[in-house]
C-alpha cells in the first residue's frame, strides 16, 4: 500500500516542523524561559542563569531567536554600551504552548 506523504507532520513544509526548528536545540527553550521568568537580561546575567552554555552557543542561539522574532536585542548607548535581551510578544505567545507541552509530557510518563 502506497502512503500519501502530503500531510505527513514530519515533512519540511509542515508548520509543526517549522515550529520545532524555531525552538529546537538544547538552549533555545531554556533561553526563552529564563527571559520570561526574569524579564530583560544582560548577556552575562543570562549566561549565568543557563548552567553549562558556552559563549559561542549562547550568542548563536540568541541571534537565531532574534532573527526569528522570538527575542529582541536592545542596545543602550551608554558608556559602556548596555545590551539587554527580552522575549518579544511573538515569543511570549509561545510560552503557554510550551507550558501545555510540558504538562502533556508529564501525563505520558
Amino acid at each position: 500500500m502506497e502512503q500519501n506523504h502530503e500531510n505527513c507532520p514530519c515533512m519540511e513544509t509542515c508548520p509543526l516542523n517549522r515550529a520545532m526548528a524555531l525552538i529546537g536545540g538544547k538552549w533555545k527553550m531554556q533561553i526563552l524561559c529564563a527571559l520570561s521568568n526574569n524579564g530583560a537580561l544582560r548577556y552575562n546575567r543570562l549566561k549565568r542563569s543557563l548552567d553549562g552554555v558556552s559563549n559561542t552557543v549562547l550568542a548563536s542561539a540568541l541571534r537565531e531567536l532574534e532573527r526569528d522574532g522570538l527575542v529582541v536585542r536592545r542596545e543602550y548607548l551608554e558608556v559602556p554600551v548596555r545590551v539587554e535581551y527580552d522575549v518579544t510578544e511573538h515569543g511570549a505567545a509561545l510560552l503557554p504552548i510550551l507550558d501545555a507541552l510540558g504538562d502533556w509530557s508529564q501525563s505520558v510518563g
